[in-house]
């Protein structure tokens, strides 16, 4: 089976259908979204509905729950006053676009998807969170100690974990010594599809491959490909110039960071 995974499409409408584009040529056999489908840019009720009208299994990122609860926090945890600033302005901005029925979507999307395979006697899950299994806004940095991954991830009963949220792609295996064999876990940040920040602005996702012959003992089993894909950059910079938005977003858009 192969799978697509997209996230953190920030209101970026341009690199959404250019996503949407990409995948299709990829004709996976499942897509789903990890969230924060809002925020930083002017097509956030556009880019809900091109998601809902396909049917993607799709869950709340921590800025889908802000706009969704109506509220002026998006657990985005700036650590400067100017990014606290400008988030603010987002925010207000984002909130004043939604729309009453793509508020309520949001609002009521669920918090984790959980996948089960039964492969060759082995239970295999797959686990779909935004941040992290235990907090919507928790960043899983690449460099994150081993032990500490490693640990989020027995305590999900997680073989795979697939998450967005931090905007930088990476895949670890993470092995755990047992009394036979290895037990081989799998986190996969899959990057942001419309607000890159690893200095690459191209949007990013990921396919999954899970075989017939996929075990939790063979670390090689599982098979993650990250798709870079080109969209009109300047096209939602400009967007953002446009609005009552920061301009600093336009050049991050530009700059991927």
């Amino acid at each position: 089976m192969r799978i697509a995974l997209f996230s953190d499409i920030h209101a970026n409408l341009p690199a959404l259908e250019a996503c949407f584009k990409s995948i299709e040529e990829q004709k996976p056999d499942a897509i789903y979204c990890l969230g924060d489908l809002v925020g930083y840019n002017i097509w956030p009720n556009e880019v809900i509905n091109e998601i809902r009208k396909r049917g993607i299994p799709t869950i709340a990122g921590n800025y889908d729950q802000g706009i969704g609860l109506m509220s002026d926090e998006c657990g985005c945890a700036y650590k400067t006053e100017p990014e606290k600033d400008m988030g603010k302005i987002s925010i207000s901005y984002t909130n004043s676009l939604v729309k009453p029925d793509e508020r309520k979507y949001l609002r009521t999307l669920p918090a984790h998807i959980k996948v089960e395979f039964q492969l060759n006697n082995d239970k295999l899950n797959l686990l779909l969170v935004h941040g992290s299994p235990r907090k919507i806004n928790e960043y899983l940095f690449e460099d994150r100690e081993e032990k500490s991954l490693l640990r989020i991830m027995e305590q999900a009963d997680a073989d795979i974990m697939c998450f967005g949220h931090t905007h930088k792609p990476y895949h670890r295996i993470l092995p755990t010594e047992q009394t036979e064999n290895t037990h081989y876990r799998h986190a996969i940040n899959i990057g942001s599809v419309g607000k890159p920040k690893d200095n690459n602005p191209k949007g990013c996702y990921v396919i999954l491959t899970i075989n017939s012959d996929s075990s939790i003992n063979n670390k090689d089993a599982v098979q993650v490909e990250f798709i870079r894909f080109e969209y009109d950059v300047e096209k939602a910079a400009k967007a953002v110039e446009d609005s009552p938005l920061p301009n600093e977003y336009a050049d991050m858009l530009r700059k991927g960071f």
